[in-house]
């Protein structure tokens, strides 16, 4: 009942925690370096043992005759860079009075006394200047992993919208929004997560409409998490999500810097994970998982029949098996005598209960679903295909289901393909198989009851502090307007109010127009 309670409530296990000012993060005590550069680079060496990609390369400063060392990772920095910017110009370069930031060429450098925090720069990709007789090293920016390039998004295709796709490096994909958004009031704030593998995460949101009570709820909830390594969005998001019971998303995830940016825009905050190729996007509403970049490219009218079909389908997917399951059990009353008779005649050899009927379609859809998934691509499609045929057929020759039977299930996968968004199409067809089991118990007045569970929930689930279902709850009209459907562009002037905006008009300038 506890468990049944928290998700009716809509409310984080831990939630008061997240209200709670954060706790101060564990650091290491500072050790500084010494003034002899053998000493420190050794000390580095102890703490990177067993390291064989630890590259020392010792050389000698022409223009002061000093001895210096440089350290870094192999494969982790730009060689390039390294020979030409760095030890081209110390070693063949004679500049008198000259400091060392004036004769290296790369754009950026800084300095460090402490070992642990040179210790975890190097990690991280950063080449290390040791100089001798100087208790200071200096910090270059010559990060130059492996990469790949930008690429057309895979789970998120556009017709007409920009082809273009996050990557795993959080500094290109900061990048691509900003290319979308070239305005000074775009601001970012920098922190990171994990005790061993250190995460760096970006928060990005405009400054003059961005809520900062949003901003610094965000920011409090990310401070609060202990943690060995953040490995991807989906843990990430588990963390700060207001509702950890909660079966549906409550962040947007999406992999389109066009997507970020038309959020950013409304007011939202848009966290970009380094070494993921997806954003968080919140405060998130039910609806926004239902709409897509193309949305904003057809017709309004075009795009406001695609939107009702997917509200369509998310009822489909999730009623549409219990709604079978419970007419045929108890209430055949309400089905038309000829379809009764028809649907009678199908079912006629099968030996088990439409419920079990229903669960053996089901699951064995989601199992060619995953199997197609994890294959490779041209030995998945044709597995999902021709398993999906050639096992529909043989079941219902067997008489282990009906026909009618494979017309749900198919109506029922077709509609949770339809959902743009996966992780909310992964929550709906996770919940269909309660609601089947309530409808097999209770009929179709246990529908009744699962819906109006699931709407109650819905109500009182939020995102960062904010309605999950506002604009329908709170009903806020000015919202509708870009909800189940989309009106045209020239007659939303304003933000949504679920974004939590201090600016409400789109088209403010800078010009003082801003309300």
């Amino acid at each position: 009942m506890g468990l049944f309670r928290n998700i009716l409530r809509g409310k984080r296990q831990n939630s008061r925690q997240h209200k709670a000012a954060p706790q101060p993060k564990k650091q290491q005590a500072a050790k500084p370096l010494s003034a002899e550069m053998d000493a420190n680079i050794a000390d580095l060496q102890a703490l990177l043992t067993q390291t064989p990609d630890l590259i020392t390369r010792r050389f000698l400063i022409k223009s002061t005759q000093e001895r210096a060392a440089l350290v870094y990772l192999d494969n982790m920095t730009d060689k390039v860079a390294i020979n030409n910017d760095v030890l081209r110009p110390l070693m063949h370069e004679t500049v008198a009075d000259a400091e060392i930031e004036h004769i290296i060429t790369v754009g950026g450098i800084r300095t460090a006394t402490d070992l642990y925090q040179i210790e975890q720069s190097v990690l991280q990709g950063t080449s290390v200047l040791f100089v001798d007789h100087s208790s200071t090293a200096t910090l270059l920016d010559t990060h130059g992993w492996p990469q790949r390039a930008i690429e057309d998004p895979q789970m998120e295709a556009s017709l007409k919208g920009a082809h273009q796709g996050f990557v795993e490096t959080g500094c290109q994909n900061i990048a691509l929004i900003r290319r979308y958004i070239p305005n000074r009031e775009l601001k970012i704030k920098e922190t990171s997560v994990g005790e061993r593998g250190m995460t760096k995460l970006s928060i990005l949101y405009l400054a003059d409409v961005a809520n900062p009570e949003l901003l610094q709820e965000l920011i409090e909830r990310i401070d609060q998490i202990d943690i060995d390594a953040i490995l991807s969005c989906g843990e990430l998001e588990e963390f700060i999500e207001d509702n950890s019971y909660s079966p549906f998303p409550q962040f947007i995830t999406t992999e389109r810097p066009d997507s970020v940016a038309s959020h950013i825009l409304q007011g939202r905050l848009a966290i970009v994970i380094d070494k993921s190729p997806e954003v968080l996007i919140g405060p998130a509403n039910f609806a926004m998982f239902f709409q897509t970049i193309d949305d904003y490219s057809n017709r309004w009218q075009v795009s406001s029949f695609i939107r009702m079909l997917r509200f369509l389908a998310f009822f489909i997917t999730i009623f549409l098996p219990s709604f079978y399951i419970a007419v045929i059990s108890y209430n055949f009353e309400v089905i038309p005598l000829r379809l009764l008779l028809s649907v009678g005649q199908s079912r006629a050899s099968v030996p088990f209960p439409p419920v079990l009927e229903a669960l053996i379609m089901e699951i064995t859809l989601e199992m060619l679903k995953e199997a197609g998934i994890r294959l490779p691509a041209p030995i998945g499609q044709t597995v999902g295909i021709v398993g999906a045929i050639v096992i529909g057929q043989a079941t219902v020759q067997a008489g282990v289901v009906s026909n009618i039977m494979v017309i749900v299930v198919s109506l029922t996968a077709l509609s949770s393909f339809i959902i743009p968004n996966n992780d909310m199409s992964s929550a709906i067809r996770l919940i269909r198989f309660p609601m089947m089991l309530v409808a097999f118990i209770y009929g179709l007045l246990g529908v009744a009851i699962g819906m109006l569970v699931l709407l109650i929930h819905l109500i009182t689930l939020e995102s960062l502090g904010t309605p999950y279902f506002s604009p329908f709850s709170p009903l806020r009209f000015k919202d509708l307007k870009d909800s189940f459907i989309r009106l045209p562009i020239w007659k939303m002037t304003t933000r949504p109010l679920s974004a939590r905006g201090i600016q409400s008009k789109k088209q403010a300038s800078d010009r003082g127009d801003k309300k």
